[in-house]
């Protein structure tokens, strides 16, 4: 079951679009790390090279589809990039209970499965708000049309996010 959960929170970490970048390290030698944490921080790494990759390719993907006229592009883009930032700032906070969960997963209590289930909602309203509010700049921005179209693609995107990791999580027990 462990490995379940290891492929999801890989999963959820290396679809998400846009996170934050690794802190730069310092260039003095440090002491060995114990094996788990160096793992752990090697595994990090690794998902922070797969986000910057599949950021690239998910700009590529919108562009490509979307058509943008010069000023459709000029004005998408920066609005895109503050909902990705808030977005990424929601799959944090969706892997944190993805982790509590895994941790927790076999002496699951009512109190735990409750406060996850609950989580999980508020984490989808507040996604959902975000869509909105994405749409509605959107369309304040360009036409109505084009703004349904990004939201269209988005909501492809998510939902391809979505099922990777629910079908690695699995069900309570």
């Amino acid at each position: 079951m462990r490995r379940g959960f290891r492929l999801a929170m890989f999963a959820l970490m290396a679809s998400v679009a846009c996170g934050a970048p690794a802190a730069a390290q310092s260039s003095a030698p440090e002491a060995p790390l114990p094996p788990a944490e160096a793992r752990e921080r090697n595994l990090r790494a690794y998902v922070e090279l797969l986000r910057s990759d599949l950021r690239t390719q998910k700009v590529a993907l919108i562009t490509e589809i979307m058509h943008f006229t010069e000023s459709e592009d000029e004005a998408f883009w920066p609005i895109y990039r503050a909902y990705e930032l808030e977005l990424s700032r929601l799959n944090d906070e969706r892997l944190r209970g993805i982790e509590t969960y895994s941790k927790s997963y076999s002496q699951l209590t009512p109190t735990t499965a409750n406060d996850l289930a609950t989580r999980a909602l508020d984490l989808e309203a507040r996604r959902a708000a975000l869509k909105q509010t994405l749409y509605t700049k959107l369309k304040s921005a360009m036409s109505p049309v084009t703004a349904a179209r990004a939201l269209q693609i988005e909501n492809q995107i998510l939902l391809l996010v979505d099922l990777q990791v629910a079908a690695l999580l699995p069900v309570i027990p």
